[in-house]
């Protein structure tokens, strides 16, 4: 039999977060000496933590284990005990002593309970312990060496009784192909506690998640995507729109990666924080041989770039006092921000950095005078983008966009459209369209449109709940936790879910109601406005957790496995919420699912659509 490796063993060279030459050395040391039967994870994402090997036999049991290159000739490594708390280990370099955080012993601790304590149903708790194995593997120092250094932090964590299932190893043992040393279960022929069932369970936990393989492929652009990303208009003005999914990120993502290569200085700008990260993502998988682009360009959101410009010349005082002074957040971004920045611009240009390319996604959530705000710090004959889709209008900005507004921003000429939606799955894009044309009519409304030859090839999980409030949170805790225990599709990895709904309260809620089920993730709901902004800022789709974030933040965002929460009143602007929520999910020849869970009655009518959608 074939053994399974994921990521792929030609996909290993690719990671994110390269392998080191002992993880290599490890690595083909299982793929050696292991029986097929043991699958082989590496870095998988398993519940917010990031092992570098994960070793799966759905008749025997568990193996996590950590890889440490460790050069022991360059520092001189002791355990020190206090009384009845865990030893420390510590380090000398010749010079000084310091503690080091990471006691290898410890860690596997740590990786040994949480794996017990997974969310698996079929779990019997009482032998959880007896199929997991938590191993270290020293790649520059001898098994006798680390074994004495750490006998006693083995011994406070009593894993000498069963030294088998916290196995301590290094160098020789590799050399001598010896897996009875390294992994010692591996001899295991089956485990009575150890099922195929629980293995699916546990391969939730450990499958590579969608968004991990799609950084390591470069962007799949049309013809007309690619003639964007790779030309200027004679003005340098473009403004570009399309529908939910037809790749105007994309565009724009691969236009600041172009734009770095030719050595220009760019500027991206969005409204929410949390879409910087994603396009980030995206600019980094367009090929960029002269350039870093995630570090050469700069990213900001709107009101952190208005904020740096007030400092950089020398407004900081007055930048603190228009939010202080002033209790409407919408009425400092309308107004005092702008003015405040118009006037840092005019009064200390010569203080303010100006860049060659400013590009701006999601731009119906932007004002006129922002904008324009932006333009004053574009040089001469420099380059300006701004990528809509009025559809998605949830702040009611659009509408000062007029053709005055559009033509004292610079524009000239039709817009250049995006008419084709890619993201969405089929099924998925026409409800969409449906939602859109029942509830958002008008002239300036964006229907996605499905590829004319596309085929419906890949397989989609549509369903709508209709309950009450006070019934939504359990709702969509038990329908995020079916996706798993009912197998919906294969290689469905739990760090791919995504909940997204309107409120912090309600946000807040479900992460105590996942997190109870031992199901860690990272969220943006925190009551203090300033922790909810650094949580936005590190909220990012590779991250090892399931994610969490409100429907706002999230526009522009997508994701295999979806939860949406919807409520509140049924006007156009929470209804343009709600479009944007549904167009989140992205097609996956592996499958994509998406539950609504909804409590507004006047859409029950339009959720009866849904029923029984599962290609």
């Amino acid at each position: 039999m074939e053994r399974i490796v994921s990521p792929p063993r030609a996909e290993l060279k690719n990671l994110r977060q390269s392998l080191t030459d002992g993880e290599w050395m490890v690595f083909n040391f299982f793929d050696r000496y292991l029986d097929p039967a043991w699958e082989i994870y590496v870095q998988p994402h398993l519940n917010g933590l990031r092992p570098d090997f994960v070793l799966l036999n759905p008749a025997v049991g568990i193996a996590v284990f950590e890889v440490k290159d460790w050069n022991f000739n360059a520092m001189s490594y002791f355990i020190e005990t206090k009384g009845n708390s865990a030893p420390k280990l510590l380090a000398n370099d010749g010079s000084h002593t310091f503690l080091v955080n990471d006691n290898p012993i410890e860690q596997l601790f740590r990786y040994k309970r949480e794996v017990f304590e997974l969310y698996c149903p079929r779990l019997q708790q009482r032998a959880g312990f007896a199929l997991v194995t938590a191993g270290v593997i020293f790649t520059n120092a001898d098994t006798d060496h680390i074994r004495k250094l750490f006998q006693p932090s083995m011994q406070y964590r009593a894993m000498l009784e069963y030294p088998q299932y916290t196995p301590v190893s290094g160098r020789d043992a590799l050399n001598s192909g010896d897996i009875s040393i390294v992994f010692p279960e591996s001899k295991r022929k089956y485990s009575r506690y150890m099922n195929t069932e629980l293995a699916k369970d546990l391969r939730n936990w450990l499958v590579e998640p969608d968004f991990s393989k799609a950084q390591r492929l470069p962007l799949e652009l049309d013809a007309n995507q690619r003639f964007l990303v790779n030309s200027r208009t004679k003005t340098g003005y473009r403004r570009v729109r399309g529908a939910a999914g037809s790749g105007k990120s994309l565009v724009l993502g691969a236009r600041a990666a172009e734009l770095v290569g030719q050595g220009k200085k760019v500027l991206v700008v969005t409204f929410n924080i949390t879409l910087l990260h994603y396009l980030m993502d995206i600019a980094v998988r367009w090929p960029n041989k002269t350039g870093n682009t995630r570090k050469q360009v700069t990213w900001l959101n709107f009101h952190m770039w208005c904020r740096r410009v007030c400092e950089d010349a020398g407004f900081e005082k007055e930048y603190r006092d228009l939010w202080d002074e002033n209790e409407s957040t919408e009425l400092v971004l309308s107004e005092g921000l702008p003015n405040l920045v118009e006037k840092a611009l005019t009064n200390k240009p010569e203080l303010i950095t100006f860049f060659d390319a400013i590009l701006v996604d999601e731009g119906q959530d932007f004002l006129p005078k922002w904008w324009n705000l932006l333009r004053k710090v574009c040089v001469k004959d420099g380059e300006m983008l701004l990528v809509a889709d009025v559809t998605q209008d949830i702040y009611e900005t659009a509408g000062n966009w007029t053709d005055d507004a559009m033509t004292g921003a610079g524009f000239s000429g039709p817009w250049s459209e995006l008419p084709i939606s890619y993201r969405l799955p089929q099924d998925a894009l026409k409800q969409a369209s449906l939602f859109a044309e029942h509830f958002l009519p008008g002239k300036d409304t964006i229907l996605p449109m499905r590829q004319q030859d596309a085929l419906d090839l890949e397989p989609t999980y549509l369903r709508w709940v209709q309950t009450d409030a006070a019934s939504a949170i359990e709702i969509c805790l038990k329908e995020t936790l079916s996706f798993f225990t009912e197998d919906t599709f294969s290689d469905m990895a739990i760090s791919d879910t995504t909940f997204l709904c309107s409120t912090r309260e309600q946000g807040f809620a479900y992460v105590k109601a996942i997190g109870a089920k031992g199901i860690k993730s990272v969220h943006t709901f925190d009551p203090d406005d300033r922790e909810s902004r650094r949580q936005k800022v590190g909220f990012y789709m590779g991250d090892a957790r399931v994610k969490a974030t409100t429907l706002h933040s999230f526009k522009g965002w997508e994701s295999r496995i979806l939860v949406v929460l919807i409520d509140g009143k049924p006007n156009r602007k929470n209804l343009a919420l709600i479009y944007a929520g549904l167009t989140r999910l992205k097609r996956s020849p592996l499958g994509s699912c998406m539950t609504v869970v909804c409590t507004i009655p006047e859409l029950a009518e339009y959720g009866k659509g849904w029923a029984g959608i599962h290609s």
